[in-house]
């Protein structure tokens, strides 16, 4: 079936259809109110996990230290590590200023986390603390009291460990007529390996579930929740081919099994930038002839997505096609400020998000209205604790008539218990339960999602049960949603940066663009090919440019600013040729060559604007009759060096600094890129750039060298290796004349380092982009992993079966993740590496110039010294307690460009990146793809001189300073101190 609603329509377009779903009527009122009555004079014995976080919510430092020690706590394998964890969090805390609660489970735990964090105050460190009668009572029995919470936290969330246990605990609660549809936990899995074993746990859950299932008929029977995901290593929307070919089968033999034992079988949900994928393999799946006559297959449907109403369409236009009823999942969606920061990061037209909360109540209701009316093709089962949304949805299918057992709701376990007992004691309706099942490995995201989610001070959830908050305040959408129905505070993608537009992304998960972009790629002519310059050509060309240097120094700045900002908008119309370049030239992929374009769109504008800020004239203070006006100047003549691998943004951020502020600039790519170069100089031109003011000098070292002798030259910005880097300032050193600056950003041996809180899936994640995208092939690029030996040989193993995963091959191919290496010497450099080193593993590579993943694992005494620069991750293992030693190494290098932290211990962040040596230091993310004026890029020692591209101090290394002072008294006197009034 088609989709294809637009990705991101307008808030305001939508907001008409939704706002008369905001009318509520006395009776659904009353019915809401009575629920809202029964949450809050239900509290249990021990106390739920309502409770809970309504008493922790997300908005104290109580809340969000519960949630990190939750999420990090039980994987943690060393005592010493758990100590520090749990000193760290119950530090962040004012435990003994908490109030008291009516819920025992609150009660206790604030008094536990209250004494614990008299053992263990703040700047505390645990060998400090576990002296004399704190080492009795201190540490260890911290250490068991809190795990035990912990395990008591999870078990509220989580049926069972095990199917198994969940059945057993299910069957425990057959007298309360409760269904329930499992959820084998389990994030996307990273490798082949984890696919499989997703699939097994899903294929032995169904046959277990179908076991125990009784002989009551759909949709009166349990199920199971299967996430795409899970089942696949790449689910991706770049992989779509792949992702049909492997995943569809195996789904469908899941979805078999399943008909088999007659269970409700649902899809779960993904982000916003798989749904088109996920429809895709839900509608080959739907479509095999083996699933027919069948009518428990499902999807779900997130309504906080703009596309959530065209969804629910489409799934009963499949359904009625098939001459089958699907059964819809309704949630309001738990990835939200995931979807946001997409949009943002990726420079998306819009988000495919309602940004208000107020929004996505509508939108969910308005979903549930379209689904009642769409039975039979339709089963709605409607996950919610919003006791107004309940109301609404009883009101509505009152209103249809239709005989009760059309629809159900479902609540998560361990929420909402006393909310649904009463509706279904006083309304004909089904409740299922979702019902997490799994270790407290798999335990972790789930339960972070679920805290976000219900958490927050803002939810209903914590709102509803708190007696201080009026139930009319809850029963109400506000007035203003036609005015404002948009997050006030939330900017659109493209107003990230202010006054800055934005430069726009690519959305991978829209088929159509995606395939436009490829075959326009493909259809791009060659770039013409580029002479180099000889030692003549260089003179000639450094003499135009410095006679048309102080024209372009005197013309207004703004008349510069606009110029590179027209040019900015030229790369955005031109993306396709561009970055067809990029692939033919340089081996760019699909996703690094989009990455690249913006950031050169990004740099043409950040540098309009920063010049126009430092080159306007100010007056400086002084005394009266006395003016002083400074202002700042282009130098003359500069030299940009660009290396081949960033072969457009690094060539057209340093070429725009020195032109934003007024120099001529004479520009030389790298010898393998100068094609790319030509392009971009055309398209600078193009955009008001006098070709004199602005010319490529094409060539190798022999241009280079003339180009650093040449008498016309005032400054130099260079981008490469340290070597070249050091000669350079050498021979500028040795010139006669002026002192020329030199602005260089070399490489670096760059250092990751991983404790025992991180989470594996985070942090294979992160190292796999740091080191292996661009085939290792950016000075940024993570070099050397110092992971915790506890946990050593299941990140290693990890992040050596995800590498495995990547695709080799042509840039221009959109699946392509790890392209070729720049050339043939490049290549051979790196194999003579590898070939001096025990590999630990190492992957398969195509014809051609290409270097497989490959992972070396270095002995204690060894240290890396040089960069290596290709996909080549070096690892090293250190013990606990041992993290400055770790530090001591990577200082010792010299060098300092980029350094990544992976932990979730506030104290180790910030004692670790106090002393990182580096200038530009990430913590729990990949070190790669620095963004342009919010993550200004450059480091220090032998990988460079600074200021950081991208940063506000930038410009200033290529500008001349001028201060006139001028005496205003010298007519005779000071006429405006005597004509000033008191």
């Amino acid at each position: 079936m088609p989709f294809s609603a637009p990705y991101a329509p307008a808030d305001e377009t939508l907001i008409a259809a939704l706002l008369p779903h905001a009318t509520v009527s006395p009776g659904t009122r009353d019915t809401a109110a009575q629920l809202i009555q029964t949450i809050r004079g239900a509290r249990t014995r021990i106390g739920g996990l309502e409770d809970f976080l309504r008493d922790y919510d997300l908005s104290t430092r109580e809340g969000l230290a519960l949630m990190a020690m939750a999420e990090a706590l039980l994987r943690v394998p060393d005592r010493s590590t758990q100590d520090a964890l749990i000193a760290d969090k119950i530090g962040a805390g004012d435990w003994d200023g908490h109030e008291p609660s009516d819920a025992w489970l609150v009660s206790a735990a604030t008094w536990g986390l209250g004494l614990s964090s008299r053992l263990l105050r703040p700047g505390d460190t645990v060998p400090g603390v576990l002296g004399g009668l704190t080492r009795r009572i201190g540490a260890p029995a911290v250490r068991t009291g809190v795990q035990q919470a912990m395990r008591f936290m999870g078990h509220q969330f989580v049926l069972g460990e095990s199917i198994a246990d969940a059945l057993k605990r299910a069957r425990e609660q057959e007298g309360k007529g409760h269904l329930y549809s499992y959820d084998m936990l389990g994030e996307g899995a990273r490798t082949d390996a984890d696919a499989k074993r997703y699939a097994k746990s899903y294929s032995d859950a169904i046959a277990a579930i179908g076991k125990a299932a009784g002989n009551r008929p759909l949709p009166h029977r349990p199920g199971i929740s299967v996430k795409l995901s899970a089942l696949h290593p790449r689910y991706e929307p770049r992989n779509r081919d792949a992702v049909l070919r492997d995943l569809v089968p195996i789904l469908v033999d899941l979805a078999k099994q399943a008909k088999a034992y007659d269970l409700n079988f649902t899809v779960d949900a993904e982000e916003q930038d798989r749904l088109e994928l996920s429809l895709n393999v839900i509608e080959m799946a739907f479509a095999d002839n083996a699933l027919r006559d069948w009518n428990g297959f499902g999807l779900a449907i997130q309504a906080y997505g703009k596309r959530a109403l065209a969804t629910v369409d489409w799934a009963a236009d499949l359904a009625r096609a098939h001459g089958q009823t699907l059964m819809v999942r309704l949630v309001k969606g738990a990835y939200w400020d995931t979807e946001v920061k997409h949009a943002q990061v990726e420079g998306h037209a819009d988000y495919p998000v309602f940004t208000r909360k107020e929004v996505t109540d509508l939108n969910f209701l308005a979903c549930a209205k379209r689904m009642l009316a769409l039975r039979p093709h339709l089963f709605p089962q409607f996950a919610t604790h919003n006791a107004l949304s309940i109301a609404q949805i009883l009101e509505t299918a009152d209103r249809t008539g239709e005989a009760a057992g059309g629809f159900e709701f479902q609540r998560l376990h361990g929420m909402g218990e006393s909310l649904y007992d009463a509706v279904t004691r006083q309304h004909d309706v089904t409740c299922r339960i979702y019902a997490p099942v799994g270790g407290h490995r798999d335990l972790l995201a789930y339960l972070v999602r679920r805290l976000l989610e219900n958490g927050a001070s803002t939810s209903f959830v914590a709102k509803a049960g708190d007696k201080d908050v009026p139930i009319e305040d809850v029963l109400y959408f506000p007035d203003d949603l036609d005015a404002t129905p948009r997050h006030p505070r939330i900017p659109m993608p493209g107003a990230l940066f202010g006054g800055r537009l934005n430069s726009s992304g690519m959305e991978w998960g829209l088929r159509r663009d995606l395939d436009a972009l490829a075959r326009d790629m493909r259809a791009a002519p060659n770039a013409r090919e580029v002479v180099p310059l000889t030692a003549k050509d260089v003179d000639a060309a450094m003499t135009r440019a410095a006679r048309a240097a102080p024209a372009w120094r005197d013309t207004p700045v703004a008349t510069r600013a606009a110029a590179l900002r027209r040019a900015a908008d030229l790369l955005e119309e031109n993306r396709a040729a561009l970055m067809a370049t990029l692939a033919r030239e340089a081996g760019k992929t699909v996703d690094d060559g989009i990455a690249e374009l913006r950031e050169a769109v990004d740099f043409l504008r950040f540098y309009a604007d920063e010049a126009e800020a430092l080159c306007t004239p100010r007056d400086l203070p002084g005394p009266t009759g006395e003016q002083n006006r400074w202002h700042a100047r282009g130098r003359g003549v500069f030299v940009t060096v660009a290396p081949w691998n960033f072969p457009l943004a690094i060539f057209l951020g340093q070429t725009a600094a020195a032109l934003s502020v007024g120099n001529a600039v004479v520009a030389k790519p790298a010898p393998q890129t100068p094609r790319i170069a030509a392009q971009a100089i055309a398209l600078l031109h193009k955009a008001g750039v006098p070709e004199d003011a602005l010319i490529l000098a094409p060539g190798g070292v022999e241009v280079g060298q003339a180009l650093m002798a040449h008498p016309a030259l005032a400054g130099v910005a260079f981008t490469g290796s340290t070597a070249t880097a050091k000669a350079i300032n050498r021979d500028l050193a040795n010139r006669d004349g002026a002192i020329v600056p030199l602005i260089a950003e070399t490489g670096g041996v760059n250092a990751m380092i991983v404790d025992a809180t991180a989470l594996p899936e985070q942090v294979t994640r992160d190292v796999v982009a740091s080191a292996f995208r661009s085939a290792g092939q950016r000075c940024s690029a993570c070099r050397i992993l110092y992971v915790q030996e506890d946990v050593a040989d299941r990140m290693l193993e990890m992040i050596a079966g995800a590498a495995a995963t990547l695709t080799m091959g042509d840039g221009m191919d959109p699946a392509t993740d790890v392209g070729p290496i720049i050339d043939a010497d490049a290549l051979k450099r790196l194999q003579d590496h590898v070939a001096k080193h025990d590999v630990h593993w190492q992957g398969t590579a195509p014809e051609g110039l290409f270097l497989p993943p490959t992972i070396i694992e270095l002995r204690q005494d060894e240290t890396l010294k040089e960069e290596v620069f290709g996909p080549v991750l070096h690892v090293k293992r250190w013990k606990a307690g041992q993290i400055d030693k770790v530090l001591d190494e990577i200082a010792s290098t010299g060098f300092g460009l980029t350094f990544g932290l992976h932990s979730r211990i506030d104290a180790t962040i910030a004692r670790v990146t106090a002393r990182a040596p580096a200038g530009n230091v990430y913590v729990n993310r990949n070190q790669i793809g620095a963004i342009v004026g919010s993550q200004p890029f450059g480091g220090h020692g032998q990988s460079g001189t600074g200021p950081k591209a991208g940063g506000p101090l930038y410009l200033t290394r290529f500008v001349e300073e001028v201060v006139v002072s001028t005496d205003t008294t010298a007519a005779g006197g000071n006429a405006t101190l005597i004509a000033m009034e008191a």
